[in-house]
């Protein structure tokens, strides 16, 4: 599982080796016994990748059920859309976590090559 966290100076891409469905359930657990609100619904996320050649070559081999897209920024950057699920306790906060599930070789290029200094904040 890819883990997104959106917060408010940065972003991380974590890679989890637990189960979307499992993580979920934990994370809807805490929110009860801490008595804080959640929202959660399916949604995108998009982060960037350096353009190079390397990386262009490796992701053209990603076939992931129409769960990952790419789509060229510039020169320099290529986005990553993902789809999934969008965590968050404030509906109108842009702070809060996403979460997909895709194959084990996706998730871990994808992990891989993130690159902090690509993503604006």
């Amino acid at each position: 599982m890819l883990k997104i966290i959106y917060a408010d100076d940065n972003l991380n891409v974590d890679y989890l080796d637990v189960c979307l469905e499992d993580w979920i359930n934990t994370r809807v657990t805490i929110s009860v016994r801490s008595a804080t609100g959640i929202h959660i619904e399916f949604s995108t996320a998009a982060f960037l990748l350096p353009a190079d050649s390397s990386t262009i070559a490796q992701l053209e081999n990603i076939q992931d059920e129409n769960l990952v897209e790419f789509c060229r920024c510039d020169a320099e950057s290529l986005e990553v859309v993902l789809k999934g699920i969008w965590l968050t306790s404030d509906l109108e906060s842009e702070t809060g976590v996403f979460a997909t599930e895709l194959k084990y070789e996706t998730e871990y290029l994808l992990h891989n090559m993130f690159k902090p200094k690509f993503c604006p904040v």
